[in-house]
């Protein structure tokens, strides 16, 4: 089967549109997917840092919705031609983490999604010469017009949804509201300050909102802060002087929870000062450098985490994320910008730059 992806042959060059060859069907438990939008994530950029851990050449993304076209059946494949589907992170299944429904720390998370993929699967996917590409990333590289999945990554979604936009509530958008809702379980009268508002840190207000939990914003770009008080937040900018002790007193003597998708180190700090005793802080971004804490901002029973995919089942997450925007409390959409998949280029440059939230890669023929 042959059809267009953007491929990333080496850590400096632009993505590339090119011809590439799917070598095989979809075998018992694996479903073939056109794929009508895909996200653009930070974790996709950041292969370019990857310091040559992340094997190139290779078709990214993995934040791909879309149709189901063909199916390889088996028991756990509860899909059916013609269904819409929003594709998410990949996991074993048989761990004792995805036993334990927590499949965002699967023992083989880095494994599948990060570092190669399943080795089973090297050589499907080739260019027009027959040249390997890397093995699946997240289980999707869903920057193409079709992806070929394992079941445990397809969540089925309502067909008068708009699919093409949906891909981001498979990882970005999941991410930020899953650690408001799953792993601080905010609800009325709880307090939450988010440190960085871009795609998963207003995904977080979003969720925080919907939740009935006051929100505080902090985030250096002033149309970040407007968009974080759209949704209802109270802004803060960045630099603002005193910033834990202003916190403080917007949420009545600290915060219960704090997030962090900035991986600052000050602002981790900050953070930590402006919780209140017992508060909680989660780290989504990954840390690069030694993450220095001053004395005093683990005190009185203060907490730090990493949260992977916002902690979430993707099955049960996505249908919740779904239902709320149709409800008109989670309005994810307002948060992209969609781009021919052509324009991926364009895309990243915007993304870099801050001039979008969330890009969404329409293949040929789905431009909006």
């Amino acid at each position: 089967m042959r059809f267009q992806a953007a491929v990333l042959r080496s850590y400096e060059d632009p993505f590339a549109i090119e011809e590439v060859i799917l070598r095989t069907e979809p075998a018992v438990g694996e479903i073939l997917v056109e794929i009508a939008g895909c996200g653009m994530c930070r974790t996709d950029l950041a292969v370019r840092r990857s310091a040559g851990r992340s094997p190139l050449p290779a078709v990214l993304g993995h934040e791909g919705a879309g149709t189901v076209v063909r199916t390889g059946g088996g028991p756990d494949t509860a899909m059916d031609v013609g269904d819409h589907v929003v594709l998410s992170f990949d996991s074993c299944g048989h761990c004792r983490n995805c036993r334990g429904a927590t499949p965002a720390h699967c023992d083989s998370f880095a494994s599948l999604n990060l570092f190669g993929g399943r080795e089973e699967e090297a050589p499907r996917l080739t260019d027009a010469t027959g040249g390997a590409l890397a093995p699946r990333w997240f289980g999707q590289s869903s920057f193409a017009e079709y992806a070929l999945v394992p079941a445990r990554n397809v969540v089925r979604v309502d067909p008068a949804l708009p699919v093409e936009l949906l891909g981001p509530l498979g990882c970005g958008f999941l991410t930020g509201a899953g650690a408001v809702l799953n792993t601080f379980g905010a609800g009325p009268g709880d307090t939450l300050v988010v440190f960085g508002a871009g795609a998963v840190g207003l995904a977080a207000v979003m969720a925080a909102t919907a939740a009935g939990a006051l929100t505080v914003a902090v985030d250096r770009h002033p149309g970040r802060l407007a968009l974080a008080e759209r949704f209802g937040a109270v802004p803060l900018p960045a630099g603002t002087a005193g910033l834990p002790e202003r916190i403080r007193r917007l949420t009545d003597g600290g915060a219960q929870y704090a997030l962090d998708t900035t991986a600052s180190s000050p602002l981790v700090n900050d953070a930590l000062r402006a919780l209140r005793p017992t508060g909680s802080l989660g780290l989504v971004a990954r840390l690069h450098t030694a993450l220095p804490l001053e004395p005093g901002t683990l005190d009185r029973g203060r907490s730090l985490r990493h949260i992977c995919e916002g902690d979430a089942v993707p099955g049960l997450l996505i249908p919740r994320l779904t239902g709320l925007w149709q409800a008109g409390r989670f309005p994810f959409d307002q948060l992209i910008r969609t781009y021919p998949l052509a324009d991926i280029n364009e895309a990243e440059r915007d993304c870099d730059a801050g001039r979008v939230v969330k890009p969404v890669l329409l293949p040929e023929g789905r431009s909006r």
